[in-house]
């Protein structure tokens, strides 16, 4: 079993490598880009712990594409603000980080068996930017994004982060922005979370501990309890990119382990060199 760390014992720094982490983030409401608490000043302490990226890589639920994977190649990626109903100062932020458009069509090349082309209409959405602001306020390294394809198994986002691991020892890191549970239709104002919310918490949890992505990404093992924990598997997705992106030279960090709203975990977890 790989060891599992706080986020308390590794606030001032990771271990010294050259190998970069790789971080999956329970990004939640959009809300808590303009609100503090105990999500937002988790990643600001993430922030300040980890290696300082040449560039970062970001896979969010919310750039989701059918048939291919998109790697935005743009050199001024705009901020997008893609929700709806929220206080105008939500949609006032912006996060004005330089794209890396070299690096960018690298990835396409990485991902040319997993149909990928480049796209310079994206930007950065809110599964990047609202908890990118935290990690690196000042904007100060490339970022970009690769999309989604929802036409794909389980299995395709495990490929994915495999295909993508070895940026780790160039300096990239690689940033899933989802949630492990995600279901919009259960939510419940009371906070108290629901039973199948903390069952497919823990369940994701344990597997990850043990490595077992193999369960991960099989919908007859996860059951019915993945269509109640994901109506749709949008969320879920960028976490199994950051689990396929680790290898047996990582410890694993939780942070955040807690549901939100009833039915959304905001569980993070960083896998990261020994």
């Amino acid at each position: 079993m790989m060891q599992t760390h706080s986020l308390h014992s590794l606030r001032d720094r990771f271990a010294p490598t050259q190998r970069m982490p790789v971080v999956f983030l329970g990004h939640g409401s959009p809300m808590h880009a303009i609100t503090e608490g105990p999500f937002s000043q988790a990643w600001a302490t993430l922030g300040q712990g980890l290696p300082r990226p040449n560039a970062i890589l970001v896979v969010s639920a919310h750039w989701m594409t059918r048939g291919t994977t998109l790697v935005d190649v743009s050199a001024l990626p705009r901020t997008i603000h893609d929700f709806n109903g929220f206080p105008d100062a939500l949609y006032a932020e912006q996060y004005p980080a330089q794209g890396h458009p070299n690096l960018a069509r690298e990835v396409v090349s990485l991902l040319a068996s997993h149909r990928a082309e480049e796209d310079d209409t994206w930007g950065l959405d809110h599964g990047a930017w609202a908890v990118l602001k935290y990690l690196y306020p000042e904007a100060d390294v490339p970022v970009f994004q690769f999309s989604i394809d929802m036409g794909q198994g389980l299995t395709h986002q495990l490929e994915i982060g495999q295909a993508l691991s070895d940026l780790r020892d160039r300096g990239v890191l690689i940033l899933g922005s989802g949630n492990i549970v995600h279901n919009l239709r259960r939510l419940s104002f009371d906070g108290k979370p629901e039973a199948f919310a903390l069952e497919f918490d823990d369940l994701v949890t344990g597997r990850l501990i043990e490595r077992d992505f193999d369960t991960l990404a099989n919908r007859e093992k996860l059951g019915s309890l993945l269509s109640e924990a994901h109506p749709s598997v949008d969320h879920y997705l960028p976490a199994l990119t950051i689990a396929g992106a680790s290898d047996q030279r990582d410890d694993l960090l939780f942070m955040t382990d807690s549901i939100d709203l009833g039915s959304i975990s905001m569980r993070s977890f960083i896998f990261h060199p020994r």
